[in-house]
């Protein structure tokens, strides 16, 4: 028997995508959700798998510390240096900045928080979202 619980964070970010030849290769923004999904085999005390307050502490600050309003760019897109020269928001990506990455970055901070995070959701659109479940 397992126990879920998720929690629905939204957020705002621009990208664009390297080595992509649809129109997401040019600066463009979304209105995101992130589903952060917690999992237990045995409830708390409480009785919850977890307080849903406590992955808005978390997991919401972070995003909304490094996500939020912030222009997610690759480390070799050429745009970096002009973003950063106008001091503009940005989070450098290791790798091309698209949602299941922005899932996985999610999912690898919440676990580094020691959350029992089995699954993170990122929602580009209301219709399209990628999926990061971390190593079995």
């Amino acid at each position: 028997m397992v126990f879920k619980a998720t929690k629905e964070i939204y957020f705002c970010y621009g990208h664009r995508l390297l080595n992509y030849e649809g129109p997401c290769k040019h600066p463009h923004g979304h209105n995101a959700k992130a589903d952060i999904e917690i999992e237990r085999e045995i409830l708390d005390s409480r009785g919850m798998v977890i307080d849903f307050g406590e992955i808005k502490d978390i997991i919401k600050k972070w995003i909304d510390d490094h996500l939020d309003h912030k222009m997610l760019l690759h480390r070799s897109d050429p745009l970096l240096p002009a973003f950063q020269a106008q001091n503009e928001p940005v989070y450098i990506f290791d790798d091309n900045p698209t949602a299941e990455n922005v899932a996985r970055v999610i999912y690898e901070y919440g676990r580094s928080q020691n959350l029992a995070i089995s699954e993170v959701r990122v929602w580009e659109t209301t219709t399209s979202y990628a999926t990061y479940r971390g190593e079995k």
